[in-house]
């Protein structure tokens, strides 16, 4: 079989999606847009290879957004899309390359199969849907409408031999058509069609990013988890509670920074999905956690849920001490648990109680917290 190179080009600025990123680095369900489509194409068992077009400046997100992934070394795209083909298609050696958005996360396996099958006859294949809708030519009003028996609507990935697309861009020189089975066509080489799928629509509304976000919704589970942590007081202050630093004359005793509530907020994301307690990762005999700040084990966490395909829905903390007073300190802790856990304020919960001065948090010796988080996980 020849080699197969899946080439994901996400070199876009996504400014139709809104957002203060480009949308391929956005989170879907836990996941950046990218890495959803990254590992649609490399778990395919005839994708032998996955290189990835970014846009300039884009490496730090690039490099987050596919830890982990074998795609080799990011290549660096142009101001056009045909220009971060071209990139692409100089950094792929030999074979088959399948030309991919990163803006359509979902690809069915079946599509690469029949994709990859046709070029057997031709010398590229596309995936294709019917226009389902009437068509109509018109502007305040309708002018006619449009026979659509012979439309289709073109998606991604598109499947070719190497060459031949290297040889279809030369020929088109500079302004080549944004989609490449156009520039194969005009190269006057021939571009079979497949069967493409609804699952591969293009991401490119606030509108589509619902819908993606449904879909996978409704193949999830929801999944709750508790947490309990406590810490008892020494030496001097401050104390660091909740990701921030607080003025206390005593900070709390732990062999990490003894944030309680960091701590506690862990465990229950770590039970929600089944992976052990922070004990488990981040064992207290290890030297390398002495001092260590706990928004690490945070957010190891919530990156595992994600890297189960999952959604952090919600975290609820209670803290109880007599002192200090949580309430001052309410919003800066809820704001920086939703920064780690990258999920919105309002989706995290801090409050706090007292023991009415019974036993070791009643007497002021340490704090304890307790909390429940909700993910979802695929089913």
């Amino acid at each position: 079989m020849d080699k197969v190179t899946a080439l994901i080009v996400a070199a876009g600025c996504g400014t139709r999606m809104g957002g203060d990123m480009p949308k391929q680095y956005r989170r879907l369900a836990g996941k950046p847009l990218l890495r959803h489509a990254a590992e649609a194409l490399s778990s395919h068992p005839r994708v032998t290879a996955v290189r990835v077009v970014i846009g300039a400046g884009q490496e730090e997100l690039a490099a987050a957004a596919l830890a982990g992934l074998d795609v080799g070394t990011l290549i660096i795209g142009g101001a056009e899309r045909a220009d971060s083909v071209r990139a692409g298609l100089a950094a792929v050696e030999d074979g088959v390359v399948l030309v991919h958005d990163a803006a359509r996360p979902f690809c069915p396996p079946e599509v690469i199969d029949r994709l990859i099958d046709a070029l057997g006859k031709a010398d590229g294949a596309v995936p294709v849907l019917p226009v389902a809708d009437t068509l109509a030519k018109g502007d305040s009003e309708l002018r006619g409408t449009v026979n659509r028996t012979q439309l289709l609507r073109i998606q991604t990935p598109q499947a070719f031999h190497l060459e031949d697309l290297r040889y279809a861009y030369d020929e088109a020189g500079s302004g080549a058509p944004t989609d490449e089975s156009t520039v194969m066509q005009h190269a006057g080489l021939k571009v079979a069609t497949v069967a493409g799928d609804e699952a591969l629509h293009k991401l490119t509304s606030p509108r589509d990013w619902e819908r993606a976000e449904m879909m996978l919704a409704a193949r999830m589970i929801s999944r709750s988890g508790t947490g309990f942590d406590v810490h008892a007081f020494e030496g001097p202050g401050p104390l660091v509670m909740g990701g921030i630093t607080i003025d206390h004359p005593h900070g709390l005793a732990g062999h990490s920074d003894a944030d309680v509530v960091l701590h506690a907020i862990t465990d229950a994301l770590l039970g929600a999905a089944a992976l052990g307690d922070i004990g488990q990762h981040f064992p207290p005999s290890d030297p390398q956690w002495k001092g260590a700040a706990s928004d690490r084990f945070l957010r190891h966490a919530a990156d595992l849920i994600g890297d189960k395909g999952g959604i952090i829905d919600h975290v609820d903390c209670t803290v109880i001490c007599e002192a200090p007073k949580v309430g001052p300190h309410r919003a800066a802790i809820q704001a920086r648990v939703a920064e780690i856990l990258d999920i919105q304020p309002g989706a995290v919960s801090i409050k706090a109680t007292t023991t009415e001065q019974l036993g070791f948090a009643g007497r002021r010796e340490g704090i304890a917290a307790q909390a429940i988080a909700t993910i979802r996980l695929p089913a």
